[in-house]
């Protein structure tokens, strides 16, 4: 079997550590008990460019147990556990290619090797798969029926494909159900991102100015955490609404000019490019410490630090000190890259269980409507997002209510008022 991974005798420890999560991971544990029976996967071959966790492996087995060939590589550089990947080669027998810390041109040559397997569906995690399907390997386009994208970074790429008429199979959003971004993003990032921050820094955030760059749902989750430990959290935002709703949450909302010569702690959320850039590092206090967690590497300028940097060293793991032609130092935690994954271990897999159970839903879906699907972008069917809530609220042992048939009268009638 093919495979590229950093030490396959690295496999027992993955392999206790996936099975902690899947601890966790009572919806997808019921899905794969029913894929395991219903095959609904049989015959396909799927590549899988994700962040390689615990979380990930659990994933794979199911799709495995549902009947699918998977191949496996990383979406970002640093976010791989290393015996993560080895123990999916060894005790599942899935070709893996991902390495932590591999360079940008080892992190291409994998989606490649993973692309090699000539998957006739897609489960992204930034679109890096998909665009390189679309421009260097176009040869295997016509076998491609469909795929699925975690992320808000990989969708917006996909979005912007479709709307110019060169996607070329359709692509489920799982990253807009609801299960997904509400949860995923908001409580996965919130807490993962701190927990990243602290184990690089083992800085106390309590009595700090945390500045988080975007109010979406990362940003809202990360802001909510950050108070929570104490932090004094600001805000800064490029849309209106965002900027309004943080505000009304109590926290203060500037440009990031003006956060700049503030803050203690800096974090980009926006999936957007150059958020934090030279002019902003060069104004930042003595020892500012500054992170992205964002998809990609791309929020922070790093290029304009490096060329107001007189020198730099790595002063602790994913820790590297820029000191400036002022004489202050800027603190970048791991390369600029996801923190919550580059430092830490991603988000907690009691939240991934709903976003996971999204893609291993969103691709049976996929595989039983592939035929009636244009070369579009589509949501997660409600049904499919209903149900995730439902099976994680039974798995909490949380009950509900149900409308009564009068209530559904109402609510479709025009004709009761008060």
């Amino acid at each position: 079997m093919q495979f590229d991974v950093k030490d396959i005798n690295l496999a027992s420890s993955g392999a206790l550590r996936i099975e902690w999560a899947r601890q966790s991971m009572p919806v997808l544990n019921r899905i794969r008990d029913r894929f395991e029976t219903e095959k609904p996967l049989s015959g396909i071959c799927l590549a899988a460019c994700l962040h390689v966790t615990t979380e990930t492996a659990a994933l794979m087995q199911v799709l495995q147990a549902g009947g699918a060939s998977v191949v496996v590589c990383a979406s970002n550089p640093l976010s791989t556990q290393d015996d993560v990947a080895a123990s999916l080669v060894k005790n599942d027998g899935i070709p893996v290619f991902a390495i932590k810390g591999e360079d940008n041109k080892t992190y291409y040559r994998h989606i490649h090797a993973a692309l090699d397997f000539k998957p006739q569906y897609t489960m992204d995690d930034g679109a890096d798969l998909v665009s390189t399907l679309h421009s260097d390997r176009s040869e295997l386009l016509d076998m491609v029926r469909g795929g699925t994208e975690e992320t808000t970074t990989g969708v917006i790429r996909l979005k912007s494909m479709a709307a110019e008429g060169v996607l070329r199979y359709p692509v489920i959003a799982v990253n807009d159900a609801r299960t997904k971004h509400l949860f995923d993003n908001r409580y996965g990032t919130g807490q993962s991102t701190i927990d990243g921050i602290i184990r690089a820094t083992n800085r106390l955030i309590a009595g700090s100015v945390f500045v988080v760059c975007g109010y979406g749902w990362c940003g809202k989750g990360l802001a909510m955490r950050a108070r929570g430990m104490g932090g004094h959290v600001v805000v800064t935002e490029i849309d209106a609404v965002a900027a309004l709703e943080a505000v009304m949450d109590g926290f203060a909302v500037m440009p990031i000019a003006d956060a700049a010569r503030i803050g203690d702690f800096f974090c980009t959320v926006t999936g957007n490019i150059n958020v934090i850039r030279r002019e902003h590092f060069a104004v930042m206090k003595d020892g500012a410490i500054v992170c992205n967690s964002g998809h990609f590497n791309v929020e922070l300028e790093l290029n304009g630090l490096q060329s107001i940097t007189r020198s730099r060293r790595t002063i602790r793991p994913f820790v590297e000190e820029h000191v400036l032609e002022n004489g202050r130092r800027i603190n970048v935690l791991g390369e600029g890259r996801l923190i919550n994954l580059a430092s830490a271990e991603g988000h907690p897999s009691s939240v991934m269980d709903m976003s996971f159970a999204n893609q291993a839903l969103g691709i049976e879906y996929m595989r039983r409507n592939v035929d009636s699907l244009e070369n579009k972008v589509y949501p997660v069917p409600e049904v499919i997002d209903a149900a995730i809530a439902k099976e994680k609220l039974a798995a909490m042992n949380v009950a509900m209510d149900s409308l009564t048939e009068e209530q559904k009268k109402y609510l479709t009638s025009w004709s009761m008022g008060t």
